[in-house]
């Protein structure tokens, strides 16, 4: 463990010293990063501009959830971000270099991705979080941090588990990208209240593709929707985060095993 800590650490201060480097360059990109999802927030602003709710979720409502999906996809973009691996592992051959290396592959490809400018999304989520939490009224107390850092770790595994399944597939394919694109829109429909999609498309987003899990389901948490079925579905965040991270890492490890190399 100590091992792993010490290399992260040794990456994130190579990470420093290259990207501060050009420092206008950093800060556009973290700008950039952000004025993406303040886009996302205005049509949420916009929709309830023509109606008082959606799918039964007031506009205080669907922004928290919106808050808390920041949350967990800031952490999973600093640390879990395999975007490009096709075209940089697969099709150009680096894998071969990374398998030579005495740290777990797939560490050592997330280490090389890290991205900590992701983290302020996360920061920007929570002070969301707490803006609309205070204008509906709720008060938190120590369990409700708890259960946040819970709900965001399952949260977290849900997008790792899942992307690193999908990324795994440039192991049996040489397409660039493959349908990572795809997914990344897909994951967009967390943040809004599954009672807004038909049948097949809740079902999709809840056990095939579970990204409302890491928005909705497990912000509903903190809303205390009424129900017992929202609060079993927010509990259930963990488990379905384990279950797609052992997921993710068989298909991952069942890639690997299948490499050949880059060839000639």
């Amino acid at each position: 463990m100590m091992f792993y800590l010490g290399l992260m650490w040794e990456y994130f201060k190579n990470y420093a010293k290259t990207r501060l480097t050009y420092r206008a360059d950093f800060w556009i990109e973290v700008v950039s990063d952000l004025a993406f999802q303040a886009i996302n927030l205005i049509v949420i602003l916009i929709a309830f501009r023509h109606t008082p709710t959606l799918g039964g979720w007031t506009e205080a409502e669907v922004v928290f959830v919106f808050g808390y999906f920041m949350v967990p996809y800031g952490i999973f973009s600093c640390f879990f971000d395999l975007w490009n691996f096709s075209e940089r592992y697969i099709v150009k051959g680096e894998m071969d270099r990374v398998l030579t290396r005495p740290a777990h592959n797939l560490f050592q490809i997330l280490l090389e991705n890290m991205y900590p400018p992701g983290l302020i999304g996360s920061f920007v989520g929570l002070v969301i979080m707490a803006v609309t939490a205070r204008q509906m009224g709720m008060t938190f107390d120590w369990t409700d941090l708890v259960m946040l850092l819970v709900l965001t770790a399952g949260a977290v595994m849900v997008y790792f588990g899942l992307y690193t399944a999908l990324t795994a597939i440039g192991f049996f394919t040489d397409a660039p990208t493959g349908i990572l694109p795809l997914m990344f829109n897909l994951q967009s429909y967390g943040r809004y209240p599954v009672t807004i999609y038909n049948r097949t498309m809740r079902f999709v987003l809840t056990w095939l593709l579970p990204f409302a899990f890491v928005g909705v389901y497990p912000a509903s948490y903190f809303l205390e929707r009424s129900g017992a079925a929202d609060l079993r579905m927010a509990l259930l965040t963990p488990a379905v985060g384990l279950v797609f991270t052992a997921i993710g890492l068989v298909v991952w490890n069942i890639g690997v095993k299948r490499y050949r190399g880059a060839g000639s």
